[in-house]
C-alpha cells in the first residue's frame, strides 16, 4: 500500500527546487493600482492549465474524455503566451463536477500555502467567455472588472467559479482567476478523478519547468486528493500524463 501524505505539509517539494527559477512568482497586487485593459493574464490552477483542454473553451467542442460540449469563445484565437506561475494560497478539490464525475479544483486565497499554475495571456473578452462557461452560462457578454481591479476580489454570484480574484500582475498586465466564494474549510473535500488530474499534471509538466516527482508531491498535498490518492497512484498517473494528451 502506498504512503498517504499529510495534506497540510508545506515542506518544499525538492531540497533545491531549481526548476522554480523559471516560474513567475506572483505577489498580491495592490488593489486600485491596475486598470482595465484589453489584455488579461488568466491564471489557471485546475484543468485549464492543460493547453489541449483550454482549446475547447476557446474554440468550442467536446473533449474526448469529458461529458460536456463547450460553446467556445467569441474570439477563438489561442493565447499570446502561457507562463508557469506560483502564487500565495491553497488549491483544493471540492463539490462534484458533472463533466469529470469527481472533485474539481478551487482556490482559497486566504489559506497558507503556494499554488502552482499557468497564466494565459488572452483578451478581456476571452477571459469573460471562459469564466462564463465555467459558470455553466452561455458566453457572449463581457464581465465587469471594475470591482476586482479596485478591491482585489469581486463576488459575481454564490456559486462555483463566480468569484474573481486579482492575484497580481505580470509585465504590468493584471493576473486574474476565478474560484468559489467559500473557504476551503467551509466545504467538504471531494476526490478528483484520474482523468481530471491528468489535465492538471499535463499543464504543470508543460515546458519542463517542473519535474514529474515534484508535480506528484504537489498534487498529493492538495486537500481532496491527499486522503484519496497515494503517492504511488499519483506517480503512475503522472507517468501517463507525460505521454501526452489523449486523441480519442
Amino acid at each position: 500500500m502506498g504512503v498517504r501524505p499529510r495534506p497540510w505539509d508545506t515542506t518544499p517539494t525538492h531540497p533545491a527546487e531549481p526548476f522554480l527559477a523559471t516560474v513567475h512568482r506572483l505577489t498580491p497586487a495592490r488593489p486600485g493600482q491596475l486598470h482595465p485593459r484589453d489584455r488579461i493574464w488568466y491564471a489557471s490552477y485546475g484543468s485549464n492549465m492543460d493547453a489541449a483542454l483550454l482549446r475547447y473553451y476557446l474554440r468550442g467542442g467536446r473533449p474526448p474524455d469529458a461529458a460536456r460540449t463547450y460553446p467556445g469563445c467569441r474570439d477563438q484565437r489561442p493565447p499570446l503566451r502561457s507562463e508557469a506561475i506560483e502564487f500565495p494560497g491553497r488549491m483544493y478539490f471540492a463539490t462534484e463536477s458533472p463533466v469529470w464525475r469527481g472533485g474539481r479544483a478551487f482556490y482559497d486565497s486566504a489559506a497558507d500555502g503556494r499554488v502552482w499554475g499557468r497564466a494565459h495571456l488572452i483578451t478581456a473578452g476571452q477571459f469573460s467567455d471562459i469564466a462564463t462557461q465555467e459558470m455553466y452560462e452561455p458566453p457572449g457578454a463581457d464581465l465587469d472588472f471594475d470591482q476586482v481591479l479596485a478591491d482585489g476580489r469581486a463576488v459575481l454570484g454564490p456559486g462555483r467559479y463566480q468569484t474573481l480574484v486579482l492575484l497580481g500582475h505580470l509585465d504590468t498586465v493584471p493576473v486574474l482567476t476565478f474560484t468559489a466564494p467559500w473557504r476551503l474549510t467551509e466545504v467538504p473535500w471531494t476526490k478528483p478523478t484520474g482523468r481530471y488530474l491528468l489535465h492538471l499534471a499535463r499543464g504543470l509538466l508543460t515546458d519542463a519547468v517542473r519535474d514529474a516527482s515534484a508535480v506528484t508531491r504537489y498534487l498529493s498535498r492538495c486537500p481532496g486528493a491527499a486522503d484519496a490518492w497515494t503517492l504511488d497512484e499519483l506517480a503512475a498517473l503522472i507517468a501517463e500524463a507525460r505521454t501526452g494528451p489523449r486523441t480519442g
